[in-house]
């Protein structure tokens, strides 16, 4: 197999590798992901509570403003007593103060009902609180353990980095171009082993003169259905 070859085949694999790292850290995040999204979706059920909270204040606030108006319309009302001459009068004033406390009873059954609903979106939203810290501790050991695993990755990757770099160093540039180029398609697979006279990236069949060359290995052969970079796998 010619040098070139035997490069392009080793760089193809360090770019597999470089590739992996970032998948690697994705998957270490996950855990620390799941306890952001967590406390994120407390936090919002927390923003709704606050509004409901909000809402039932403004109700009660009238409600208590709508007392006193009642609190002032039956001292007028008592006022009106003392200067009542008929009967017809009598009734009439009776019957305005006895729905005006019918409604006073009803504003403070309502405000009652208000105070309970608050206090049990008040407890809600500190259950709520109660598990978002808990899960912020959490978190606090999760990105600790997080962290001195992406630190090892980190050192793993610059390594890698650093042997593509003294490799690329050695190889031909327009090979190297010619690789970049196809990898811009072909990803990971830009690369590929001859399996069974076969494209190990399109899997379609080459022809007998083609494999011969890549069996040779004198020259870089290329696919001719995709145009990827052929190579004879060695048998174990």
């Amino acid at each position: 197999m010619n040098k070139h070859l035997n490069h392009l085949i080793e760089i193809a694999n360090i770019d597999k590798e470089i590739d992996s790292f970032e998948p690697r850290i994705t998957k270490i995040r996950e855990e620390l992901n799941k306890v952001l999204a967590k406390k994120e979706e407390l936090a919002k059920e927390i923003a709704i509570l606050g509004d409901e909270r909000r809402d039932i204040e403004l109700k009660a606030q009238k409600n208590e403003l709508h007392l006193e108006e009642l609190s002032s319309k039956l001292e007028e009302i008592a006022k009106k007593g003392k200067a009542i001459k008929t009967e017809k009068e009598m009734k009439a004033l009776s019957l305005e103060e006895e729905i005006a406390k019918e409604q006073v009873t009803f504003a403070n059954e309502e405000i009652a009902r208000l105070e309970k609903l608050k206090e049990s979106k008040e407890e809600e939203i500190k259950g709520y609180e109660e598990q978002i810290s808990i899960l912020s501790e959490e978190q606090k050991k999760i990105e600790q353990a997080v962290q001195s695993q992406i630190e090892e990755i980190e050192a793993e990757r610059t390594k890698v980095f650093k042997a593509k770099e003294a490799l690329v160093v050695k190889m031909d540039q327009k090979i190297i171009a010619f690789y970049e180029k196809i990898r811009k398609w072909a990803k990971n697979t830009s690369v590929v082993p001859v399996r069974k006279q076969a494209c190990g990236g399109c899997f379609i069949k080459i022809n007998d003169k083609i494999y011969a060359e890549v069996i040779k290995s004198e020259d870089i052969v290329t696919c001719p259905h995709c145009g990827r970079i052929l190579y004879a796998e060695i048998q174990a």
